[in-house]
């Protein structure tokens, strides 16, 4: 894929907030230790620092929720990072999002920190971001 195809899908995925351009992107899959995996339907784009990795953001196209590519892209990544020596991993994701709520906790993510009015919806009050954690091992 494309800087413009991950921008175009994230546009889709996360259209009540500003999506990422594909300047951000490219400038993103440039950088050392940043790596994606998924599909032109998802994708899932992670920074491994160590022995700890980020997950930046996991997008899936509106047209094809609830398929299970979410869970698959992130079970790719987790496996990936674990095998590249990754003991613990960190994401943020909005208070308001249940169904990537849920996902990350069937995963064996632990909230460990909240950070109020972390997103800017286009239309509505901010949104707080959780922050969580999952420490190898975990399932």
């Amino acid at each position: 894929m494309k800087p413009e195809d991950f921008a175009a899908l994230h546009a889709k995925a996360f259209r009540a907030t500003r999506a990422w351009s594909a300047t951000e992107f490219a400038n993103l899959l440039g950088q050392r230790g940043v790596n994606w995996y998924g599909d032109p339907r998802c994708f899932i784009l992670i920074r491994q620092v160590a022995d700890e990795a980020e997950i930046l953001t996991l997008a899936t196209d509106p047209d094809h929720c609830r398929q299970g590519l979410a869970r698959a892209a992130l079970s790719r990544a987790e496996t990936a990072a674990t095998d590249a020596g990754v003991h613990r991993f960190f994401l943020e994701v909005a208070e308001d999002n249940a169904a990537a709520r849920a996902l990350y906790a069937t995963f064996g993510y632990t909230q460990v920190g909240r950070r109020p009015d972390y997103y800017l919806p286009k239309d509505g009050a901010p949104v707080a971001a959780l922050v969580l954690q999952k420490e190898r091992g975990a399932s």
